[in-house]
């Protein structure tokens, strides 16, 4: 019998400063047996960082040629192919060639994820967005996640200030280099 997915329905009362993206979201979320709890929370924060008209999260691994997270244009055109984790360096050629902008959003250790893909072969590879999460909020994030969550997050100068009942938790959203 094969396990399906989970469902987690997510409020949130978004305040990005950095873009001026200020926006009341309901979300459903949906979890993959095979997906850490890390990795959705992962996921969600970089849906809400890169929040925008057109974004969606793809159908998940049951379509492996989809972005994790894509923003399309209104002719359905991906503008920004948004990846999560440590994607490995065909992957992100091929977003790169596929997208305007490719972006990764990562929860495990950023300098392994840099040390692989440096020197690898990736179209416009300076062009590429590497972001650490800080692997603390990921975790202390985690540890709440429940079915239905509601909280705030506020972003400033890549900053995470996120309120869930009465903590707050805190991290950084780190640009990691190719050093091309």
């Amino acid at each position: 019998m094969a396990l399906t997915a989970t469902i987690y329905n997510f409020d949130v009362e978004l305040a990005d400063n950095d873009r001026g993206v200020y926006e009341s979201l309901q979300l459903r979320v949906a979890r993959h047996p095979s997906e850490s709890e890390e990795y959705l929370v992962t996921r969600l924060l970089a849906y809400l960082l890169e929040h925008a008209d057109g974004i969606a999260f793809s159908r998940g691994i049951s379509d492996p040629e989809e972005p994790t997270i894509a923003v399309r244009d209104m002719t359905g055109a991906i503008t920004t192919w948004i990846e999560v984790g440590a994607p490995d360096a065909a992957r992100l050629h091929k977003a790169s060639k596929a997208s305007r902008r490719a972006v990764v959003y990562t929860h495990k250790d950023p300098d392994q994820l840099v040390r692989r893909l440096r020197g690898e072969k990736i179209h416009r590879a300076g062009d590429l967005e590497l972001y650490a999460i800080d692997r603390a909020l990921v975790a202390e994030l985690a540890l709440r996640l429940e079915r239905r969550v509601a909280f705030s997050i506020s972003i400033a100068d890549r900053e995470i200030y996120l309120s869930i009942g009465n903590e707050t938790l805190t991290g950084t959203v780190r640009r990691l280099s190719l050093d091309l």
